[in-house]
């Protein structure tokens, strides 16, 4: 009998625009003689659309238009999705399993995954607890710490420091030398990420991040090469090789990722077979140490000397044309459809 998968995409976060690329990726990948799909797009303004169109292009057709509205039940008993036609009729369909392909906040950061939870239905990815502290880079920062990963120094701030702006400058510069960059803790594809080289850029900069989060991380800078890694897995992990990134901007900030054709990503990156090998190591170390799940992409710096410096972990990774994490396995001899199956059979409470 064909499993029924809830495929949640769009959301409220400033990254809809990439989740509508990734649930297409996505749609037209699924093994559909062993699931049955039943799309659902979250509209900026938060509200629930069952699509139920046969063109699976969601940066093109018209799931905002004809979608019916809908709510996934948190009832643990008798839940399930609930299509509401019409005030009085609700249709109900029996869900197995929750693709929830949303990035960002309310969607990579523990919200909807506490909500797969209170409903008692397995979803693909990472926890509560571990997409959460994933998503909070400050957070991420104490864990790998914690387990001995080289990476770049930092300081915290947060909006309510901000009254007294000379003293948080101060604070940052006592720590560590200029340029920094300067990061919203709760945020994901480089939105809101800046480089300050000086007093007036740092300010500007917290002012920026600060539009996107309450908590602000202000970071060392590293001179490196900007590589990455994928895992894939619960407690068995597969780990893909290591490919590399050649950003078109200074930094690889959301507009060299998504906008800019001159970015460049390299997918067996040329590196010494010990430096790659311990990158995956630390891969693996990071994600059990925040109890990753499913799936996640790690990134990391290596510095001139092939010292390995870890950047940040994104635990619900793209899955456009142009990302990193299907093309990581792509290599490994995994393709795209057998990499979707392999998430959906992988997902858990």
């Amino acid at each position: 009998m064909k499993q029924n998968v809830l495929i949640l995409f769009g959301g409220q976060s400033q990254e809809h625009e990439v989740s509508l690329k990734s649930v297409t990726t996505i749609c037209n990948n699924i093994d559909t003689t062993q699931y049955d799909i039943y799309p659902v797009g979250i509209t900026k303004e938060g509200e629930w659309l069952f699509y139920r169109g046969a063109n699976f292009d969601f940066t093109r057709n018209d799931w905002e238009d004809k979608g019916v509205p809908c709510i996934l039940n948190p009832a643990a008993k008798n839940g399930g999705l609930m299509l509401i036609r019409e005030p009085d009729e609700i249709v109900k369909i029996r869900i197995d399993k929750v693709f929830p392909v949303l990035h960002g906040p309310y969607g990579e950061d523990g919200t909807i995954q506490g909500l797969c939870k209170l409903a008692q239905l397995p979803f693909v990815g990472c926890g509560i607890l571990s997409s959460a502290v994933s998503m909070d880079k400050a957070f991420t920062k104490i864990i790998v710490n914690s387990v001995g990963v080289p990476q770049a120094d930092f300081v915290i701030v947060r909006n309510s420091e901000m009254s007294n702006v000379k003293q948080v400058v101060a604070k940052i510069e006592e720590h560590m030398p200029y340029p920094y960059f300067i990061k919203p803790a709760n945020a994901g594809s480089s939105v809101g990420v800046s480089k300050a080289h000086n007093e007036r850029e740092l300010v500007k900069g917290l002012e920026e991040a600060l539009k996107h989060d309450t908590k602000v991380l202000v970071e060392e800078t590293i001179i490196g090469r900007e590589v990455e890694t994928a895992v894939l897995g619960n407690e068995n992990l597969k780990v893909s090789g290591v490919g590399e990134i050649l950003a078109a901007a200074e930094f690889y900030d959301y507009d060299a990722k998504y906008n800019n054709q001159s970015s460049e990503t390299i997918i067996s990156a040329d590196l010494p077979s010990d430096v790659k090998e311990q990158i995956r190591q630390y891969a693996k170390t990071i994600f059990r140490a925040v109890e990753g799940k499913g799936l996640s992409r790690i990134d990391f710096f290596v510095t001139e000397d092939n010292q390995v410096i870890f950047n940040e972990i994104n635990t619900l990774p793209g899955f456009t044309s142009i990302s990193m994490y299907p093309m990581l396995f792509e290599a490994t001899g995994i393709n795209i459809s057998e990499l979707v199956t392999q998430l959906i059979e992988l997902a858990s409470l």
